[in-house]
């Protein structure tokens, strides 16, 4: 046997393109496990909800689970769990407060459902380009995720409760950006750790 032949080939998160879920190979039965796992996680983040009056929009852990999700997914299977979030709110209660409904996702809350989907698929893009494994590197990735969901919410929000600029920008961001830089850096303290104690044990 030669010497390239006994060399272990790499796992899938030793690539480039892998992510954390993908360190100890899946199948597609563990994929739609795995997405499922990534909704649930954002239906029991909106759970922690605080409003902010006079804003329609709470503060809400959401994001931080669309950033992990995406991250821990990747760019398919991290925008998939949000946007399967999205389609079983309209069924349960599992948005923010334990709301649910067509009247949400339409209301004035509504972009940021669909910006879920965005952010999840873009910090997964940047994930699978080794984005999350650095401390630094995954703050500004994932902040840059939430201003995905801002990007989206904030002009839904302005047109859907007919709101003039300055005032969608303020109560539909600006109120929530503090609690954005909390939510990047406690992600980016979390993703950083799964990836070392992924290494351990594989």
């Amino acid at each position: 046997m030669s010497h390239a032949a006994a060399l272990p080939r790499p796992t899938a998160a030793a690539t480039a393109g892998g992510v954390l879920a993908d360190a100890f190979g899946g199948t597609r039965v563990r994929d739609a496990a795995l997405v499922a796992g990534g909704a649930g996680l954002t239906a029991a983040l909106a759970q922690v909800s605080i409003p902010i009056p006079p804003s329609p929009v709470p503060v809400t852990g959401q994001t931080l689970a669309v950033v992990l999700a995406g991250a821990a997914l990747g760019a398919r299977r991290g925008a998939a769990s949000q946007l399967l979030y999205l389609l079983v709110g309209l069924f349960l209660p599992v948005y923010a407060g334990g709301d649910s409904g067509a009247h949400v996702v339409w209301g004035s809350s509504g972009g940021y459902l669909f910006g879920f989907v965005l952010a999840a698929g873009l910090v997964g893009w940047a994930a699978q380009r080794g984005a999350d494994r650095r401390p630094l590197l995954a703050a500004l990735t994932f902040a840059g995720g939430q201003l995905a969901v801002f990007g989206i919410g904030v002009p839904w929000l302005k047109v859907s409760a007919d709101l003039g600029w300055g005032t969608a920008v303020h109560y539909g961001f600006t109120v929530f950006v503090v609690g954005g830089i909390v939510k990047a850096v406690v992600a980016a303290g979390l993703l950083p750790s799964a990836w070392r104690l992924a290494r351990r044990v594989r």
